[in-house]
């Protein structure tokens, strides 16, 4: 295994790879490194419509055609591989894994976020965190679907298309916190959809490892009721992937990198980019500047050390 690189990049999400493909443009020695396989979240939209260029994409396709290309520039990826320990500290960083060490001058953190867990101490099987990757095995049942914002709408319409039976949405707050039109257009569903607000589980139903019922609690209404439910599927928000930094590198109080305009971190020849950076937005397009800001500024700061490798 190759160790000595330019620019190693932490997370295959589209931050990360817009990254790779500036670095790569800017000819240096660039790796990606993904725990799991390249897409990040993206993978697990099931359709994206503001995608410049692409009036309508799946998540999957997109990030397939990015890796692609990122690819074809002659950057390596290495897939499936565990990150052990960083030492971030000092001119040359070093990135202990699985296969082995990996060393650079530089380190672009883009390691994205996950999926909150729903709040029950349960083993249950039938709770899921992405539509696309599992939505399949609850046709004809009935599912639950845990959060009022856009994708937990999204995610329905989805689950709707795939043969669902019928759907159960359920929001904490008091109102959803989906688009207009998302919600209109879920709601032209009629008798295959219900909505509850200021609603949470209260408990699951389960009997020989499957899913009967959920019993759910409306708090408004001070209510407590029950649903006949197969399935359920979160969508409560995303909590950063910072484990293996949050003690190397300053965060603010949600755990998010403050980044700032040039993608910087509290250490010198560290940069950040995507969902880990604290902004307004968290968007594709918002993560591909951030990729597309750190590698620039990495490719100017290891100019600048003069310390850039021959490429292979």
């Amino acid at each position: 295994m190759e160790n000595k690189y330019d620019i190693i990049i932490l997370g295959g999400g589209i931050a990360g790879l817009t990254a790779a493909i500036y670095a790569a443009r800017a000819n240096l020695k660039t790796v990606v490194l993904e725990k799991s396989v390249c897409g990040g979240l993206v993978n697990t939209t099931y359709l994206i419509e503001n995608f410049p260029s692409r009036p309508g994409i799946s998540g999957m396709d997109l990030m397939e055609t990015v890796r692609d290309q990122v690819a074809a520039m002659g950057v390596e990826i290495r897939e499936v591989i565990e990150v052990d320990r960083l030492d971030l500290d000092g001119p040359m960083k070093t990135v202990e894994t699985d296969e082995g060490c990996l060393t650079a001058p530089v380190v672009i953190l883009a390691t994205g976020r996950s999926p909150r867990k729903l709040p029950l101490d349960t083993e249950c099987e039938a709770i899921h965190y992405c539509a696309i990757c599992d939505g399949s095995a609850y046709k004809d049942k009935n599912v639950l679907v845990v959060g009022g914002g856009n994708s937990g709408i999204e995610e329905s319409m989805y689950l709707l298309s795939l043969g669902v039976k019928h759907i159960t949405v359920i929001e904490q707050m008091d109102r959803l916190f989906a688009s207009d039109k998302a919600q209109k257009d879920l709601l032209k569903n009629k008798g295959r959809v219900e909505i509850f607000t200021s609603t949470t589980i209260d408990s699951l139903e389960e009997e020989n490892g499957r899913l009967n019922a959920v019993h759910l609690y409306d708090s408004k209404k001070e209510d407590h009721f029950k649903k006949e439910i197969h399935g359920i599927f979160v969508y409560m928000g995303h909590d950063t992937q910072t484990e293996l930094f949050k003690e190397l590198i300053a965060l603010n109080d949600r755990g998010y990198i403050e980044a700032g305009d040039n993608m910087t971190t509290s250490l010198a020849g560290v940069f950040a980019a995507g969902d880990i950076v604290q902004k307004k937005f968290w968007q594709i397009t918002t993560a591909m500047n951030d990729g597309t800001i750190a590698a620039l500024n990495a490719a100017e700061y290891i100019r600048n050390m003069n310390c850039a490798t021959d490429p292979a």
